[in-house]
């Protein structure tokens, strides 16, 4: 799959279902945002507002005008899952932006979101661009047990704040899939591996192992990534997420031994950032910068913790 690409998700009893590369930090196979083809068609995601217009050449691609899509859901407003809604917005004047009630005003002016992504994500601010405040008349506000009705579809609203406390995920019941925002880590399809993502400033381990028991309880066949795309989990949900639990439990215990090593938190972010193995996969820039963003959430969290 190519940056730029779009795909029907046919992964399970998937019907509906589309999405597409957005090409985030210019690398491949990190960012998706995904299409719902239905009566009030939606898309879930937004990408960090950089080169949006692949989202509008998606939607074309699946033959929905932009006029008539009716709905942007954001799993949360974090600007790599959030930063092109206010584009999109103006793209799409008929689509009202589903979000968390704490996103709303973040959205609606995000100036604090951006000094906030400025200092987590460091020189990968290069790749985003400024992003567009959203209408306040053009806000949905959704909370835990919400439902946004699509038609054949409903996007069912379930709270996961141990990645951040304005992060939800939607459950499609009519696809047994999750978009599971970052609640689920980040799927590497071409390695079939689960990696963490633990990011400044609200990660929160113990919340975080409670999300993955919220997607246990759903019990998904299909694990709809933002990092990255579908994937078929069928009667092994349980296994799969336990899986990313362990992953994010065994991280945390990583990054504080190393701590408790080098007694230097720089020395700590150098160590990890230099050793990512998932330079042929993301790059070696990506991959550095991922890792060190991660160290720098778990270091945070381990600060409030003790």
């Amino acid at each position: 799959m190519e940056i730029g690409d779009v795909r029907e998700v046919t992964t399970g009893d998937c019907s509906d279902l589309y999405y597409v590369d957005t090409g985030m930090y210019e690398t491949g196979g990190y960012g998706s945002v995904y299409i719902v083809d239905d009566e009030r068609p939606a898309i879930v995601d937004t990408g960090i507002g950089t080169n949006y217009e692949r989202i509008l050449e998606a939607l074309e691609e699946v033959g929905i005008a932009s006029e008539d899509l009716e709905v942007i859901a954001v799993t949360h407003i974090h600007l790599d899952h959030a930063g092109g809604a206010g584009f999109l917005a103006e793209a799409c004047p008929n689509a009202d932006v589903y979000v968390h009630p704490i996103g709303t005003d973040h959205l609606a002016d995000p100036s604090r979101l951006v000094a906030g992504t400025k200092a987590a994500v460091g020189d990968q601010w290069q790749y985003y661009v400024e992003p567009k405040p959203v209408p306040e008349e053009r806000l949905v506000e959704i909370e835990d047990g919400d439902a946004i009705d699509l038609g054949d579809h409903e996007l069912r609203v379930h709270e996961t704040p141990g990645h951040a406390p304005h992060q939800v995920i939607f459950e499609d019941p009519a696809n047994d899939a999750v978009f599971t925002a970052d609640a689920a880590g980040i799927w590497v399809p071409e390695r079939e591996e689960i990696r963490e993502t633990s990011p400044p400033s609200n990660f929160h381990l113990e919340r975080c192992l409670e999300d993955v028991e919220t997607l246990k309880a759903i019990d998904p066949d299909v694990l709809c990534y933002a990092h990255f795309g579908p994937r078929y989990v069928g009667d092994d949900a349980e296994s799969a997420l336990e899986a990313y639990a362990t992953v994010l439990d065994e991280w945390v215990g990583d990054v504080e031994t190393k701590r408790e090593e080098l007694e230097n938190d720089d020395a700590v972010v150098d160590h990890f950032a230099s050793r990512s193995d998932l330079g042929d996969a993301w790059g070696e820039h990506k991959a550095g910068a991922e890792a060190a963003m991660n160290v720098r959430g778990v270091l945070g969290y381990l600060d409030h913790r003790d």
